[in-house]
């Protein structure tokens, strides 16, 4: 079977976010399960000139884009075993940011451009797909592509898409004005049930209504944007797409998130020896200046500092959590609101609380390592990959009943000795405090503790299980 997959990030090559550590690690299981995968990425400035110096040049073209035609390369770079195309076009590409350039409709014009721009590209590269995986907005125009102006052609006409929802937010929506620009679509697209967005053009829209199947990030999120609270607006469209939506969780790459082998860990260790854990919690302690005590439950935060992360419950019980007798670690960057609120209280609670409003991967990785405790208590969560890799860790989450995070994160129970962390139900944050409290008093408790520990260890995070449900869902597709 050949899968292509098409997304404005991946790793190693350009991230943002966890998007493009799906794309990074996807393919490669898929690869191992004996699925032919290639992907499409954009030529951005910011990938490291050691990837673009092994970059071939495949081919040159004109892309058509409205009423203009315009340059389009095509490179090619084999990694670790996935063979990656890159989209180059200096205008678009080398700029400052990958995203963000929303004047003039330029945001606009970038992904018609890289959405038609593959399209454009596949006689050339000697691969034709059987299924075309885009994900997000920034690639969802190329369902409604294929099925506007290539569909009758031999080389396309068999290709079945599947379009995959990591965050149902972001969706790119722009004026109408825009189809006359960059388009040259019939009307028959322009409609509620097509690309329509109350006046305006919505991009990711079009990817709901033109790909054959839809996917997102987790079972429970496949359900919640079938409802107004969560469906940002596109529920309807969602719940009359519900035979074709599917949720297949994500994983993480165990052999990138591995204590026993991380080198940013003062000590590494594994299942079987979780007691090194407290090696780095000193030797983390000493680094922020805390005090050193290994016998202190250490809470750990990685995250963006925005509402979506369920920042406000924190904030609203703050003192009341730093009254306990624990030591908080806080590690990330986000708005501004949020920064100051933690900077402040750091100032206050020297002794307890250590915030850095900046992003290190070194620095995460011995967070997770010396943490006991991870809180995540999102308001919403697609899948969420920080819980994924605090479990790797062995530091226990703590998370709000959400998206990913109910599908990933059981509650322990004492009596049957079942679960692998601490969850509560409402977005309030006095459930929140009480679901801390009861985690620190189980951490003193060291025969449950030690059988969440175990119970971690049992966990199988990785894409195996996930690869093989989109394997299924290809199957299923092209049977179709």
């Amino acid at each position: 079977m050949n899968v292509l997959f098409v997304a404005s990030e991946g790793v190693p090559f350009i991230k943002t976010g966890g998007l493009a550590d799906v794309i990074g690690s996807l393919p490669k299981e898929l690869k191992k399960q004996r699925i032919e995968v290639r992907v499409f990425l954009p030529n951005y400035k910011q990938i490291p000139q050691d990837y673009k110096e092994k970059m071939v040049l495949k081919k040159t073209l004109q892309v058509p884009l409205g009423w203009r035609n315009q340059y389009c390369g095509i490179l090619e770079y084999i990694y670790q075993d996935v063979t990656y195309y890159f989209i180059d076009n200096q205008y678009y590409f080398y700029r400052d940011r990958i995203y963000g350039y929303n004047g003039s409709f330029d945001e606009a014009e970038r992904f018609v451009f890289f959405s038609r721009a593959v399209l454009e590209a596949l006689p050339y590269i000697d691969f034709q797909p059987q299924i075309i995986h885009l994900h997000e907005w920034q690639t969802a125009l190329t369902s409604v592509f294929l099925k506007a102006y290539y569909q009758h052609h031999d080389f396309y006409k068999n290709i079945r898409t599947v379009f995959t929802i990591h965050n149902l937010k972001y969706q790119g929506i722009f004026p109408r004005s825009i189809l006359g620009d960059l388009f040259d679509l019939q009307e028959e697209f322009f409609t509620m049930d097509g690309i329509e967005f109350y006046g305006q053009v919505n991009f990711l829209k079009g990817g709901l209504a033109f790909s054959d199947k839809i996917t997102t990030v987790s079972r429970t999120y496949a359900k919640e944007i079938q409802y107004p609270y969560f469906g940002e607006a596109l529920d309807g469209i969602l719940r009359k797409r519900n035979n074709d939506l599917y949720g297949i969780l994500n994983g993480i790459d165990e052999e990138v998130y591995n204590p026993a082998t991380d080198p940013h860990l003062f000590v590494q260790y594994d299942d079987h020896s979780i007691e090194l854990k407290t090696k780095n919690k000193i030797r983390l302690q000493e680094e922020l200046s805390l005090p050193i005590r290994p016998d202190i439950p250490m809470i750990a935060i990685v995250s963006r500092l925005v509402a979506q992360k369920g920042l406000d419950l924190i904030v609203h019980v703050l003192d009341e959590l730093l009254s306990e007798d624990i030591q908080l670690v806080i590690l990330g960057t986000g708005e501004r609101h949020y920064e100051e609120i933690f900077l402040d209280a750091m100032i206050r609670y020297p002794h307890k609380l250590s915030v850095h409003t900046f992003f290190d991967e070194g620095l995460a990785r011995q967070i997770y390592a010396a943490s006991d405790l991870f809180l995540m208590p999102s308001l919403f969560e697609p899948c969420g990959l920080s819980q994924l890799i605090a479990l790797r860790y062995h530091s226990i989450p703590i998370v709000r009943e959400t998206g990913g995070l109910k599908d990933t994160v059981q509650s322990y129970n004492e009596f049957t000795k079942e679960g692998n962390g601490f969850s509560f139900t409402n977005y309030n944050a006095h459930d929140m405090l009480y679901t801390v409290r009861r985690a620190i008093h189980l951490y003193y408790d060291k025969e449950n503790w030690t059988y969440i520990h175990n119970n971690i260890a049992k966990l199988d995070n990785s894409w195996k299980a996930s690869a093989k449900q989109y394997i299924d869902l290809y199957h299923h597709l092209l049977q179709g």
